[in-house]
């Protein structure tokens, strides 16, 4: 069992690697020159394609780390609820329920937004983003959030 624990772990990094390359390729070409980063809704073929492919490279990826989940009960839609709440909050267990709810917009730190691969993924996820240097941020995410779950659809829910 140590020497298929040695011949694994290598083949588990690779395949990690390769499913992030590949959901940060999605989500630049889903994003690519779309109008309005952040303040416009992706529509059409943009917005299946980070749901679809996003979600199922997701579900992989935690699939090569060992987690398997299963859903019980009924996902609510967006119409049912425009705003999902996951408690409680705990780092990357987040992106399992993520991958599960079609790819929701999440609240998240303005300065991930910049980092590299990651960033871009999570701009595909059109997320509410937060500055903590602006004095005005809570009331501002606040709006954000109030104005994503009154837009009847328009924009993905939040979680």
């Amino acid at each position: 069992t140590v020497l298929q624990g040695i011949i694994l772990l290598p083949l588990r990094a690779i395949c990690i690697a390769f499913i992030l390359l590949l959901a940060w390729l999605f989500a630049s070409i889903a994003t690519f020159r779309h109008r309005g980063k952040g303040s416009v809704p992706l529509k059409g073929w943009r917005r299946r394609m980070i749901q679809t492919t996003l979600s199922c490279l997701t579900r992989t990826l935690f699939f090569v780390m060992g987690f398997q989940v299963k859903v019980k009960g009924k996902i609510a839609s967006l119409l049912e609820a425009p705003i999902f709440v996951a408690a409680p909050h705990s780092s990357f267990f987040d992106a399992i329920i993520s991958a599960l709810t079609g790819m929701p917009s999440i609240v998240s730190r303005a300065e991930n937004l910049s980092t590299p691969v990651f960033g871009t993924i999570l701009s595909s996820l059109q997320p509410v983003s937060v500055s903590r240097q602006d004095p005005d941020s809570r009331k501002n995410t606040v709006t954000e959030i109030t104005k994503r779950a009154l837009s009847r659809g328009q924009w993905p829910q939040v979680i």
